[in-house]
């Protein structure tokens, strides 16, 4: 049973509204900030696993439309972003890019491990490692057929999809302890108290939106967009390559750095409850769809030494965060939301790490630096230093 693009987002709209509600009906959801699309995203692709496996049952999803999303999201984020703010941002961003690049050695040396001891090739822990992990599913699709065709992992693809498919789930849980546990333990609150960038508070039933200001935002909005799109193609003809979400992410800094300096004293989105909300049920809804179309039943069949490896990662990416990444990053409040981050990029991908932080945010306070360092990291730095990495790996185990 295939489900049209159409179809898909509307329930996906039903599926973040059950995850609103089941978060607000139960308190244990915010105490460890558990992302709302998570929770209901979860509950459906677990239904749909279960009707697959009873009746025999298949439910795909088209998600044409979880794309464009993302790039909303993004470009509310560039919007919230003044040069202050980036440029404070400077070193701590150099130190997280640092500290990835060492994990992305160490999630691979533990999946190689992981495979050794369980009787399979090394490079399958490479799979395993930061190609399915750190990369995703992007990744893995890319870097699959080179492992089929050149060094004989026959199901290198349904290997990596697996671990990635596994990990989003595991990255999606993780985020929101963490931040918990380190907030808790040092007492840790934001600079400033206030509105978070993204979404509105748990304990508000009612938020006032301008009508004229929520248009002005959406206008701003989709000319970053285009903005974006002009700057992928410019830097294509130069040979580098960026996903449109990370130059639609710049395009907006670059607006929200040059319009309201233009024209001063006309409204400007940045900080305003249209802009925070827009931002919101963009990575709900995108998130949503992405869980709730996880088809667990395709990796039934490659448990045992995958289960052994993702726990393995698991643990590791748990204990990093929380030992590695929130003491180089300051031990402050900002510290604490790029290791819920930094959980959900480790395992994940950029969406999850983005609804860990927000998770985080709509219960403690905004934390501008973390919604600009992380996106950056996980979306362009990563994706460079990987492949670098991965091919590294291949050499020494191949």
């Amino acid at each position: 049973m295939q489900i049209d693009s159409f179809t898909t987002f509307n329930l996906a709209i039903i599926v973040l509204a059950l995850g609103k509600w089941l978060t607000r009906k139960f308190s244990i959801l915010r105490e460890f900030n558990i992302p709302e699309p998570v929770t209901s995203g979860l509950l459906v692709c677990l239904i749909t696993a279960v009707l697959h496996v009873v009746a025999g049952v298949q439910i795909g999803f088209n998600l044409a439309t979880r794309d464009f999303l993302l790039l909303y999201f993004f470009a509310s984020i560039g919007l919230n972003s003044d040069f202050k703010t980036l440029l404070s941002g400077g070193k701590p961003l150099i130190i997280l890019v640092v500290v990835t690049l060492i994990f992305m050695f160490l999630q691979n040396f533990v999946g190689v491990g992981v495979a050794s001891l369980m009787g399979q090739n090394p490079l399958v822990g490479i799979v395993g490692g930061s190609v399915s992990l750190l990369g995703g599913h992007g990744t893995t699709i890319a870097w699959a057929p080179t492992f089929v065709s050149e060094h004989g992992i026959a199901n290198a693809t349904e290997i990596g999809i697996a671990c990635a498919t596994v990990g989003l789930v595991l990255s999606s849980l993780m985020g929101g302890p963490i931040a918990r546990m380190l907030i808790t333990k040092n007492k840790l609150q934001p600079a400033k108290i206030t509105q978070p960038d993204i979404g509105v508070t748990h304990d508000k039933k009612t938020d006032e939106i301008d009508y004229f200001g929520f248009l002005r935002t959406l206008f701003w909005l989709n000319i970053s967009l285009a903005l974006g799109k002009l700057i992928q193609d410019g830097l294509g003809y130069l040979d580098i390559s960026l996903p449109l979400f990370v130059c639609s992410l710049f395009g907006a800094i670059i607006l929200t750095n040059t319009v309201p300096r233009i024209f001063k004293g006309s409204p400007w989105p940045a900080g305003s409850r249209s802009l925070a909300l827009i931002s919101d049920v963009s990575l709900g809804v995108f998130l949503a769809m992405s869980l709730m179309s996880l088809q667990l039943w395709t990796i039934a069949s490659l448990a045992g030494p995958l289960l052994a490896m993702l726990a393995a990662q698991f643990i590791l990416a748990f204990l990093f965060a929380i030992f590695v990444i929130f003491r180089v990053m300051g031990k402050d409040y900002e510290a604490a939301v790029i290791s819920a981050g930094f959980g959900g990029i480790s395992l994940g991908a950029t969406p999850t790490a983005m609804a860990n932080m927000t998770a985080v945010a709509q219960k403690y306070g905004q934390a501008h630096k973390a919604f600009v360092i992380v996106p950056l990291v996980s979306g362009f730095f990563v994706d460079i230093s990987n492949a670098v990495v991965i091919n590294q790996f291949i050499s020494w185990f191949r």
